[in-house]
């Protein structure tokens, strides 16, 4: 599953605000947009959100952008 996401770094909390009028979700993210502490925080609350290991889920595209593409690949048991 991929997901289009705004991030707004420096948030007073983690959480998901909502789908924005293009479809995209904005999600605040406590930490700053430094050295990747804000990625490294996104991908642990979204961990936590979908229930998968961290490494189920990859920024594939925003890197180093508000404005990022993220795949989640949630493996269902046969």
């Amino acid at each position: 599953m991929q997901l289009q996401v705004k991030i707004q770094p420096n948030a007073k909390k983690n959480a998901i605000v909502g789908p924005l009028s293009d479809g995209t979700i904005k999600i605040k993210i406590a930490s700053p947009p430094l050295d990747g502490r804000a990625n490294k925080s996104l991908i642990e609350f979204l961990a936590k959100e979908y229930n998968v290991p961290k490494t189920q889920i990859a920024i594939i595209k925003g890197e180093k952008s508000k404005n990022k593409i993220i795949e989640i690949n949630k493996k269902v048991p046969v």
